[in-house]
């Protein structure tokens, strides 16, 4: 079966695009007419330096040297100090996928034909995607606004033979990357250096993954709050089509009727429809509100970035001949509100969930012992569990401040608002590994609680959901070293274990969970 392929500068790149193809799942490729584009803006730039016609970081110095005039002569060295000079990147090393990422995000970018780049540089970088020959990239030093300069420049280090690589599993000098391969390094032509480095693919790519995992979380979360409801026999009426109708924001809508087809057929719900409890506490209540915003929060993060991962962000811009503009697209201001947006969004998905670890212990429910154990006193329970939901709910708490509130100027006032986007695509990514945290303790929480409303079943979805957490963890009648059931629920949540139980089953009974909104909420 043939590889599907991607045209890189042409084809419409999203997040899961781009994860499929950092993945080997989708081969790029290079088009006769991406090339000609390609070819075309570097011969513009050949006679922009040429005519000696000063245009910035062609033959000009870079930020506050921007007056600074570059002869002819010196313009390759000029790209070559750049990357040297921006290389001053700091702290633990990017994970290799992200790095991979950048890769495929910056190639995307260059090969639109506005950069002014050499053909034989686009086709190195594909050359490092393709081989999975990956850079070191530290993940400090980027203040998100005139490209991410510093992980950028140690990204492109490679291209000159310098920096690190990932190769085959050991961390390698682009030395030793070419002696096992026979490469050579490329000798930068005017602009290239400034067009490997300008851009924000530290933060789209970040972002990527941001969209990617949270993703992830909410459709995890939808199902674990459902089990819940059923381990705490709370309503089903607040996930009516009749009232999200009457507020149609689309998380909200969606939610409530994934959430109303898992608790469909349930005998836990038959068993008390006609109880006397007026309404359940707001964590079970508001499911829908809450995960829903969340959700709205993610589809506003995915459409800004699908915009970002297929545009020109580097400076200047070729456009012809006649005009080279000197703009900002490097400015990561439209992603880094929307990741700080995303980050608050991921942290209330732990907040509630923390919550509803809460309630399940408190012992209200009829028929859920207290602490979720029958025999407490000599055991403590899930007592404890929930002190390390609550630790990771307000760490993440202290993440959320936005990174895009502040600014602190570089290049000596030349770059005077920046937008902390890096910080920010980081932080996010943190608090995503706190919430996938929070949600195995939940679903843990979620089981426990469910095991005592046995003999009564739940529908196909939940009861699969139960079997498969039961073939990992077993039911706890005394107490335990909980924090080994914790590791198996964090790689259940990692793994997606529970989307893939929801999956089959919906398969197997031709029953399908989505929604209006489901596309929108679903692809990316």
């Amino acid at each position: 079966m043939n590889k599907q392929t991607f045209k890189i500068g042409e084809d419409w790149l999203t997040a899961g695009k781009a994860i499929a193809i950092s993945t080997n799942k989708i081969a790029v490729i290079l088009s006769k007419e991406t090339e000609e584009k390609i070819e075309k803006s570097w011969t513009i730039v050949q006679k922009i330096v040429d005519k000696g016609h000063p245009v910035y970081g062609i033959n000009t110095g870079f930020g506050p040297l921007c007056t600074t005039k570059i002869s002819k002569s010196e313009t390759n060295i000029l790209q070559t100090n750049i990357l040297q000079s921006h290389s001053v990147g700091v702290g633990d090393p990017i994970k290799t996928d992200i790095a991979k990422l950048m890769l495929i995000l910056k190639a995307q970018s260059l090969a639109k034909g506005y950069s002014g780049i050499a053909l034989k540089t686009l086709q190195r970088i594909l050359w490092h995607i393709e081989n999975d020959a990956i850079p070191i990239v530290p993940s400090q030093g980027s203040v998100g606004a005139s490209g991410d300069l510093a992980p950028l420049s140690h990204l492109f280090l490679p291209l000159i033979g310098m920096g690190k690589v990932e190769y085959k599993g050991e961390i390698i000098t682009t030395a030793s990357l070419f002696e096992k391969t026979g490469l050579e390094p490329i000798n930068l032509g005017p602009k290239e250096g400034l067009a490997l480095i300008n851009g924000t693919q530290f933060i789209a790519a970040h972002g990527v993954k941001v969209v990617s995992q949270l993703h992830s979380l909410l459709a995890q979360a939808d199902i674990i709050g459902a089990m819940m409801i059923e381990g705490l026999q709370g309503s089903v009426k607040p996930f009516y089509n009749e009232l999200h109708a009457l507020r149609p924001f689309k998380g909200n809508i969606h939610v409530a009727k994934r959430v109303k087809k898992l608790l469909k057929g349930s005998e836990i719900m038959e068993d008390h429809i006609d109880c006397e409890k007026v309404q359940d506490p707001y964590s079970i209540r508001c499911i829908p509100q809450v995960h829903g915003a969340s959700r709205n929060a993610w589809l506003h993060l995915k459409e800004l970035l699908e915009v970002e991962l297929n545009s020109v962000t580097d400076n200047p811009v070729i456009i012809d001949e006649e005009l080279t503009i000197s703009g900002g697209n490097f400015h990561g201001q439209p992603l880094a509100m929307a990741l700080d947006y995303a980050c608050l969004a991921a942290s209330e998905i732990g907040n509630i969930s923390d919550r509803r670890i809460y309630l399940a212990l408190e012992g209200n429910s009829p028929g859920v012992p207290k602490l979720l154990m029958n025999d407490t006193g000599i055991n403590s329970g899930y007592m404890i569990l929930q002190y390390t939901t609550a630790a990771l709910a307000s760490e993440n708490k202290g993440l959320c401040f936005p990174s895009s509130a502040d600014s602190i100027p570089t290049s000596l006032g030349q770059e005077d608002h920046v937008s902390m986007g890096s910080i920010g695509g980081r932080k996010a990514l943190q608090v995503i590994g706190n919430v996938e945290k929070i949600l195995a303790i939940e679903l843990l929480t979620a089981a426990q609680a469910f095991e005592f409303r046995k003999p009564l079943k739940s529908g196909i979805f939940l009861d699969e959901v139960h079997n498969a957490v039961r073939e990992q963890v077993a039911f706890a009648q005394k107490d335990r070293i909980f924090a080994n059931d914790i590791e198996k629920g964090i790689e259940m949540i990692q793994n997606k274990t529970i989307m893939k139980v929801v999956d089959r089953v919906q398969k197997e009974h031709s029953i399908s969970l989505k929604t209006k909104f489901s596309t929108e909420f679903e692809v990316y």
